[in-house]
């Protein structure tokens, strides 16, 4: 896949004249104000992602009975271009509410801009796709198949709506761009997160720890991003805490912790999630790889559920943000630039000023034995993983080893028998302490993970943007920060700013610190390229710090290859929907009550057809009404935290289907008369789908 193509002298002209109209944004309000006011052009866009919800495996836990039986609130992308004033320089960052964002995402997205009139305007080089990473959304739109093991294979519709939303999000954000300005501010965020892990961490040198009041990073980054005239646009927040506050035992669609709190923001500004042009809250993540929002340990977080968990941990993010929001007053000023490279991590030589005085080197990617024991916040069903197993304990020949009889067994299944750590002992002693459960850089005709990575660093003024493809722990963020703000200092008279984007534009597990592996709690063990992978991330973005610095020029690296023909799906998926005898689709199935108080849960059922026939994309399938005594009003829908919609698998054999919606009422809602639309589709046996409505009797609220 090419990602430059050189022009012809004859047409370069023409294209140059057609970008000057065509991708320079309008200057709205420009001549009404003062021009020397704003240094930068900002624009900010929104969109649905929200892909199947039922009956597609979610990503995130690597748990198949973990499947999508519903929506409690939307999945969103969320992204913001950034554009000099004076120069052609613009950067993307874009928030999605995704488990990670897989290099097929990038590709996808990059591709679908260059193919849309884009050209080379929004590239590899300056858009940045980094994940809530949020673990209830469907998963299968990976291309790597390690990551689509527990999904059953690929799911095309699913990663089509994640792709289109995206780049939707993004062609907004550019049509929206205005004169502006961008204000930054640092705070802490108390109370909503502790370290999972904390026996590694504290395996890390006392006196690093010493230097920090936590063994987790309270640190929250907020940027405004404003128009000449004071409005604000949106904000982008990056705070480090797992998303996981809904548990595996969760089966409805959730932006999580994460999601909730853009959501929370957005209401208090009046977004509009239908309108081209609306104020965006991204609440984006960054070194959580320790970070847990379950503060009470064992998967336990605020409340008595895990809905009250999420809901809490959300409102800390949010009080927060919009604490700094309001006081924010440090605008950033200066040149955007940006570098990116791909780099092979299994294969990097490393010098010794980054590891521990002697030169090391990264190696093929493995997954340890205690990646299988899951974390606290979600344990595995497996009795003979934990955490803590390392190499002196679990010999590859030791006689006690039972794992390594388990995966002898392992040979006799294509491609997933070529993962067996029994078979690579030199990658035994190449990752050591860490005893081989997986090997799936050994997998033919392509590895299970990436091997190449994307490393990305983008310069706004004095923030410096570190994206990184991966899951950093705590204190492995901290030290990558600190050697690029140490480094990135030296051009600023004022402070400067340096932000983890985590889970950005590929995925490749974990990253510790080297003391940190050595422990071999679940992020070592999931740490793929051995104990100094750190250290070659160090190393790298030295580089990428040095090069910006310099205005130097970075060889692209070699590119990942192009795996979309090479995915398979082994769902059945719809074969055909049917409402029960003497009923239609949207019937109600059980009703409504008369009568209801505030604080109360409306509940009623339709006969449905399979959700997964539309996925209505900037849409509902449901809307809370009330009558104005002329009109009814749409009150809330399918995206609002107060709703939920659950679908249920009434009958394979007969096809038929239902859908009960749940309305948790408000304390602040008006008192008055209301009902509850449901909107679906249904497939027939020769595959046409057509769509349908049903309603509720009305109630009262009183």
């Amino acid at each position: 896949m090419e990602l430059h193509k050189a022009l012809k002298p004859s047409v370069f002209f023409i294209i140059l004249f057609i970008c000057l109209f065509s991708y320079l944004p309008e200057a709205k309000g420009e001549s009404a104000t003062n021009k020397s006011d704003f240094e930068y052009y900002v624009g900010a866009g929104i969109y649905d992602i929200t892909g199947p919800p039922a009956e597609v495996v979610m990503m995130g836990y690597a748990n198949s009975s973990q499947q999508t039986e519903g929506l409690h609130f939307r999945l969103r992308s969320r992204a913001f271009v950034m554009k000099e004033r004076n120069t052609e320089q613009n950067v993307v960052f874009v928030n999605a509410d995704l488990g990670m964002v897989f290099h097929s995402v990038k590709q996808g997205v990059i591709e679908k801009l260059a193919q849309n009139g884009y050209g080379d305007l929004y590239n590899y080089e300056n858009v940045i796709l980094s994940a809530t990473h949020g673990h209830s959304g469907p998963g299968g739109y990976a291309h790597e198949g390690l990551y689509n093991v527990s999904t059953y294979g690929f799911h095309e519709e699913n990663y089509e709506a994640i792709v289109n939303g995206i780049y939707e999000s993004i062609v907004l954000a550019h049509q929206n761009l205005e004169p502006g300005y961008i204000e930054i501010i640092e705070g802490t965020a108390e109370g909503t997160s502790s370290n999972r892990s904390i026996d590694a961490y504290n395996n890390n040198p006392e006196n690093e720890r010493q230097q920090y009041d936590s063994s987790v990073d309270n640190t929250m980054t907020l940027l405004n991003l404003r128009n000449t005239q004071g409005e604000l646009l949106g904000v982008i927040n990056w705070f480090a805490v797992h998303p996981v506050s809904m548990s595996q035992d969760n089966h409805l669609i959730s932006g999580d912790n994460k999601g909730y709190a853009s959501y929370l923001f957005e209401q208090e500004m009046g977004t509009d999630y239908t309108a081209s042009s609306t104020f965006v809250a991204a609440f984006a993540q960054s070194n959580e790889g320790d970070v847990t929002p379950n503060i009470f340990g064992d998967g336990k977080g605020y409340g008595d559920n895990e809905f009250d968990s999420t809901k809490k941990a959300g409102e800390i993010q949010f009080t927060q943000a919009k604490a700094l929001s309001d006081s924010a007053s440090k605008r950033l000023s200066g040149s955007i630039s940006y570098k990116h490279q791909f780099t092979d991590f299994s294969t990097l030589s490393i010098s010794k000023e980054y590891t521990d005085g002697e030169e090391r080197r990264t190696y093929p990617a493995v997954m340890g034995y205690s990646f299988a024991a899951g974390t606290e916040d979600g344990r595995t069903d497996l009795p003979i993983f934990k955490e803590g197993m390392v190499q002196d304990d679990y010999a590859l020949d030791g006689y006690d080893n039972l794992v390594r009889y388990v995966q002898n067994l392992l040979p006799i299944i294509p491609q997933i028998g070529e993962m067996s750590g029994v078979l690579y002992p030199d990658l035994w002693e190449q990752h050591y302490p860490k005893p081989v459960l997986l090997a799936p850089s050994q997998v033919t005709p392509d590895p299970w993970t990436p091997e190449i990575l994307p490393l990305q660093m983008v310069q706004i003024g004095q923030l410096s943007i570190v994206a990184v493809p991966a899951e950093f722990t705590t204190m492995a963020g901290r030290r990558m920060k600190e050697l690029v703000k140490e480094k990135m200092a030296k051009q600023y008279d004022e402070e400067n700013y340096v932000v983890l984007a985590g889970l950005s534009n590929s995925y490749s597990s974990y990253v510790t610190t080297p003391e940190e592996y050595d422990i071999q709690h679940y992020e070592g063990a999931s740490t793929q390229f051995g104990k100094w992978t750190l250290s070659g991330y160090l190393q790298e973005f030295d580089k990428l710090s040095n090069a910006i610095i310099n205005k130097e020029e970075v060889a692209l690296g070699p590119i990942p290859k192009d795996l979309s023909d090479e995915q398979v799906y082994f769902d059945i998926g719809i074969i055909f929907d049917a409402a029960p005898i003497f009923r239609s689709f949207g019937d109600v199935k059980n009703e409504v009550l008369s009568d209801y108080q505030k604080g109360d849960v409306v509940s009623v059922s339709f006969w449905s057809g399979h959700p997964n026939n539309n996925f209505r994309t900037q849409s509902t399938y449901l809307e809370i009404q009330k009558f104005d005594g002329e009109n009814w009003i749409t009150i809330a829908n399918d995206g609002d935290w107060e709703t939920k919609f659950k679908w249920n698998r009434e009958s394979t054999l007969l096809g038929t289907s239902s859908s009960l919606i749940e309305w948790s009422i408000p304390e602040d809602t008006a008192t008055g008369t209301y009902r509850i639309k449901h909107f679906g589709a249904y497939q027939t046996l020769l595959g046409n789908v057509y769509e349908y409505e049903g309603t509720s009797s009305t109630f009262t609220v009183k």
